[in-house]
């Protein structure tokens, strides 16, 4: 008689255990051996519609679809790969892939890691959009932003085979026409990858090169190559660095230098509103850090300017950030003139562009000084920054500047340039200036005060081997003026300026024929006398009106003339009209009644003397000499004097009051 199987006390415990396993296996098990055998191309459509529904387009498997998943590295092959556009972009699609291959290693996907053995891509046809508010067409993930840099799993061996990429960038004013191969071909001269194209930037012509190793073999940790030629118009950028990490965009380095006629055009390829500028060359050493750019050890020349400094584009916050620290061992201060939209000057070797050498043609034909380029003001509002700059020295300034320094900070379209500082041989230029660009049109407001100068030093007149004129000089310019240019924010200027002399002295020649006194100070000069005499103090103090300055009041006060004077500066035509007439403070014999005159450009004026109380005491004397003696003609040209001292205690504290920081004079 057979004896019972009496069940273990162990399989009691873990009967439903063993059953729930059982029927585990039997699931997977017969789910695996369905997947085996699953036709594919039976799930095109619900795949379709789940790739659809995740990324906000229409996406479409045309052709066969076969996955191998079964395998060490599990793999699938698509055909007629179609992805449109987004609802915004309008119709049409974004890439349309004939076929596309992929293998995936096995081992790293079960930790959580996607590595790619394979990518292969058939005559794909890629093409990008992104349009003015920043939205890009290739932005898959309805949650990630445009401006997130490609990055791709690793992938170990990736072939691209005859593609081609259209790309057009409505904010940049960039289009791209070019073919994309990444292949590996034994014997060929042009190996691994290559991105060649051409199309347009801000409708200048664009041609781009991208060439990369060989894409086969991949590993990770290995930087992968890459060398890059890109010129838009005049500009051209080369490259040669290394992705850290192959195929995540967002982790590169390269050794770069561009060139090109004008700084600002790099803002299409950039997004950085750099400023105008002469022709320039400069290299750095340029790396990412995903969102974060850096170009550090720059050096090179803007114009006849070196440069050299750091620079920062941080993209990770609401608006980009650039950061700069930047300086010139010597400053050429007239390429500062195509900042704002003028040009250099015209003096032999001077570097200038094309553009800038007509621009100067053209302000030199009219007589003109300010310059009329508009400022555009996406550029300004596009991006916030914080950039300190210094030169060490200037030359060829107009007036004896020995460095300089600002900082300039831009939030929101305000623009700030505070403080500013030039130093001179004796005292400095400080001060600031700010252009608000927040609004339609934008508004420019000055505020510059010189400080402990020299008169001697700035107006560098020698006659005869000495300064005619020497003392301190002190003085302040507010302005604030609205217009998109130079030349129409000066139209447009209200405010005051106020320039003083406390004290000095002057050559006496000069100053008696302020008076004028023809026979001393003639005589004084062709007897080259050095002699001087004392400038007591020296106002001159402006009142801005639409664009008009106007000296009501300029006082020149020596111990033998009182000069007075007035009138205007008029920014709107650039041009100068001043009348100033000396009276003696003694008695002279022969004195010629004329007013000397500053009139005419502000570029070239000209120095006269209003001859019409010239002809008139001339006619009388002709008259009187023809009636009564020779003695009588003598008369017209007596001045009696009696001219007193200007106050120029008082003048000197009104004009402390106006703003300006006024001292005594300052001593050499």
């Amino acid at each position: 008689m057979e004896q019972a199987i009496t069940p273990t006390p162990w399989l009691t415990r873990h009967r439903k255990a063993l059953l729930w396993s059982g029927a585990a296996l039997a699931v997977v098990g017969g789910a695996a051996f369905a997947l085996a055998f699953l036709d594919w191309n039976m799930l095109r459509g619900p795949i379709g519609s789940f790739a659809s529904a995740r990324t906000g387009r229409e996406v479409v498997i045309g052709g066969d679809l076969d996955v191998k998943l079964f395998s060490r590295t599990p793999s699938a092959s698509v055909q007629g790969l179609q992805i449109g556009n987004p609802t915004w972009a309008g119709k049409g699609r974004m890439a349309e892939i004939p076929r596309l291959d992929v293998a995936i290693e096995a081992w790293p996907l079960l930790r959580g890691k996607v590595v790619m053995r394979r990518l292969a891509l058939e005559r794909p046809a890629f093409n990008l959009l992104r349009d003015g508010e920043g939205r890009a067409n290739w932005s898959l993930s309805r949650k990630t932003s445009a401006s997130q840099p490609l990055r791709l799993p690793p992938i170990r061996d990736f072939t691209i085979r005859g593609g081609h990429l259209k790309f057009a960038d409505a904010k940049r004013r960039l289009t791209l026409d070019a073919t994309l191969d990444a292949a590996e071909q034994a014997g060929a001269a042009d190996r691994g990858f290559s991105l060649v194209g051409k199309g347009a930037i801000n409708a200048a012509p664009f041609l781009l090169e991208v060439r990369g190793g060989p894409l086969l073999n991949i590993r990770p940790e290995r930087p992968y190559p890459f060398d890059a030629d890109i010129r838009a118009g005049s500009t051209r950028v080369l490259a040669k660095g290394a992705i850290r990490k192959p195929f995540d965009l967002g982790e590169l380095e390269a050794r770069v230098t561009a060139s090109g006629e004008d700084l600002a055009d790099l803002y299409h390829l950039t997004g950085v509103p750099f400023p105008n500028s002469p022709p320039y060359r400069l290299s750095a050493q340029l790396t990412r850090q995903q969102k974060l750019w850096r170009a550090t050890g720059i050096g090179g020349r803007v114009g006849d300017s070196d440069m050299a400094g750091e620079l920062s584009v941080d993209a990770g916050g609401s608006r980009p950030f650039l950061r700069g620290d930047l300086r010139s061992r010597s400053l050429d201060f007239d390429d500062l003139a195509a900042v704002f939209g003028g040009a250099p000057s015209r003096r032999p070797g001077e570097t200038v562009s094309a553009g800038q050498k007509a621009t100067g043609l053209q302000l030199a034909a009219q007589r003109r000084l300010l310059p009329d380029a508009k400022l555009d003001l996406r550029r300004i509002r596009a991006i916030d920054a914080d950039v300190k700059y210094s030169a060490a020295g200037i030359r060829d300034a107009m007036l004896p500047l020995r460095s300089g320094s600002v900082r300039v900070r831009l939030d929101k379209g305000l623009l700030t340039a505070d403080p500013l500082r030039f130093d001179l041989p004796q005292g400095a230029i400080t001060g600031q200036v700010q252009l608000n660009g927040r609004k339609a049109t934008p508004v420019t407001s000055l505020d510059l005060r010189l400080s402990k100068a020299r008169l001697e030093q700035l107006v560098p007149i020698r006659a005869g081997g000495a300064t005619p004129l020497t003392g301190g000089l002190v003085g302040r310019v507010k302005l604030t003026g609205s217009g998109a240019s130079v030349r129409e924010a000066a139209a447009h200027a209200d405010g005051q300026a106020l320039v003083v002399v406390p004290g000095g002295e002057i050559r006496a020649a000069f100053a008696e024929l302020l008076g004028v006194n023809v026979v001393k100070g003639l005589g004084l000069l062709l007897a080259k006398d050095q002699s001087k005499t004392d400038l007591r103090c020296a106002v001159a103090h402006f009142q801005a009106k639409g664009g008009v300055l106007t000296a009501n009041r300029i006082i020149f006060d020596t111990t033998p003339v009182l000069g007075v004077g007035q009138g205007t500066i008029d920014l709107r035509t650039e041009q100068l009209d001043f009348r100033i007439s000396g009276r003696p403070k003694h008695p002279q014999l022969i004195r010629v009644m004329a007013p000397v005159t500053v009139r005419g450009p502000i570029v070239q004026p000209r120095v006269g003397v209003e001859t019409s109380n010239v002809v008139a005491q001339g006619g009388i004397a002709a008259a009187l000499g023809a009636l009564v003696s020779p003695l009588a003609a003598v008369l017209p040209f007596v001045d009696l004097g009696g001219a007193d001292d200007a106050a120029c205690g008082a003048l000197i504290v009104q004009a402390g009051r106006q703003g300006a920081p006024v001292k005594g004079p300052a001593r050499r």
